[in-house]
């Protein structure tokens, strides 16, 4: 073919985006002769504890019969591996009283493609009566996951309200839910499909509290709209969250999303979607028309661990002390080497980022992005997690968010001395490109 024309969706889709910029980066070739510092993707960290317990569950699946070959040679339902639902449904039912079974449980191939199907199923364009209406997904706290930027099948079905902050003395601030703002615009405008957090939140590592998630949950049963939870960081797997103040949370207007990507099987893609049973039913067709079924090997290494708590257990004894201890480790070398600086870092409460804030940085972040990579160091600039503007002009565009071009995503996941030496760089070439 001399010409090669993709349709409206392909152009959309396969086209340059923020996630496809990340995981690029993750694949190509790196410069050589430069040490390197992989601060970008959210790869989580070797957990040696944890990969102990996935290695005993497949040394267990070998020596067991034909339970190997079984595992490898047959399809699943494309709601999931029957017994691993069933396992999540007992765990989750028993141990914190939520009125779940199997029929509220799909697995996916991993919580990427489970919000690509969600989203798409309740945003874009409706048919009703005869008449086309066009819905739209909201996001109450931007900054927000870059993954679901360009998501969308239909272009203009995200809308982003700009995070309120607060800026304290420690040189650190805090994004907070604008729910005036948020209230004011549910009540004019009535294609709203669904409302979507992340918690943690990522970049920022801010974990919504309890009040704000039940906040968020009456407005969606007030509108009659799903909430939208990734909790990939989140309760009770991984359990990387550091505040008192945030419980698993779900009821029947929620549409949580869980994974087993940060609790050590990033490669396994295994997705976990809890909501009404109808909405399980939808993605299972979804899924058995886009995928067949989902991958099997996660669940399986999973499943018992999650039905004894055993899960549950390291995730808080080792998991989230592991990430608990980085994380301060590395904000005592952002406050090292930024020392001088105009900065801030976002309050450290969870997931496996933290997200740099230069005020006075001479440059956006997107070329401060390019210019550290030819150090070696791979980080996300903050462009990238700004996005969803409101056709109608009743918001501020994301663009016009003072932090919108002075902002990194840093994953401290890695190693020490990486981790360092990235800091290190980041505030040299700072201290060289300041206003």
């Amino acid at each position: 073919m001399k010409d090669i024309i993709f349709s409206d969706f392909g152009e959309k889709l396969c086209g340059p985006s923020g996630i496809n910029d990340l995981m690029d980066d993750l694949g190509k070739p790196l410069p050589k002769g430069i040490p390197l510092s992989l601060m970008g993707g959210g790869n989580p960290a070797r957990i040696p504890e944890v990969e102990s317990l996935y290695r005993q569950r497949m040394a267990g699946i070998m020596e067991n019969g034909t339970e190997f070959e079984d595992l490898i040679g047959r399809y699943d339902a494309p709601q999931g591996r029957i017994k691993f639902i069933e396992q999540i449904a007992e765990c989750l039912s028993g141990k914190y009283g939520w009125k779940i079974g199997p029929e509220n449980i799909a697995v996916t191939n991993g919580s990427q493609s489970a919000f690509f199907y969600l989203f798409n199923m309740f945003s874009g364009t409706y048919t009703v009566n005869g008449k086309t209406v066009k819905k739209r997904i909201i996001f109450p706290l931007v900054p927000e996951y870059v993954g679901y930027a360009d998501q969308g099948i239909e272009r203009g079905t995200f809308t982003g309200i700009n995070a309120d902050f607060e800026m304290y003395a420690d040189r650190t601030f805090k994004y907070k839910i604008d729910f005036p703002r948020l209230e004011k615009y549910l009540s004019s405008h009535d294609d709203t499909a669904a409302l979507c957090v992340t918690r943690p939140t990522n970049p920022t590592g801010n974990v919504l509290t309890d009040d704000e998630i039940t906040h968020l949950s009456e407005l969606s049963k007030r509108y009659d709209i799903p909430l939208f939870i990734d909790n990939a960081y989140g309760l009770p797997w991984p359990d990387i969250i550091f505040t008192d103040d945030a419980k698993p949370f779900w009821d029947e207007n929620v549409i949580l999303s869980m994974s087993l990507s940060k609790i050590g099987l990033p490669s396994l893609r295994t997705g976990i979607i809890i909501a009404q049973k109808e909405i399980i039913k939808a993605i299972s067709n979804l899924n058995a028309i886009a995928a067949l079924a989902s991958g099997s090997v996660g669940q399986a290494l999973a499943g018992d661990l999650i039905r004894t708590g055993k899960l549950i257990e390291i995730a808080h004894t080792v998991v989230r002390p592991f990430y608990e201890k980085k994380s301060v480790q590395t904000q005592k070398w952002i406050h090292k080497y930024f020392k001088g600086g105009n900065y801030y870092v976002h309050k450290s409460e969870g997931s496996i980022f933290l997200w740099l804030l230069m005020e006075d940085l001479a440059v956006p972040a997107k070329e401060f992005y390019q210019l550290l990579k030819k150090k070696g160091v791979f980080v996300m600039p903050g462009e990238f997690f700004f996005f969803g503007n409101q056709a109608d002009s009743t918001l501020p565009p994301v663009e016009e968010h003072p932090h919108y071009s002075k902002c990194l995503r840093l994953n401290y996941a890695g190693s020490a001395e990486e981790v360092e030496r990235g800091i290190k760089t980041i505030a040299e070439l700072y201290f060289q490109n300041r206003k």
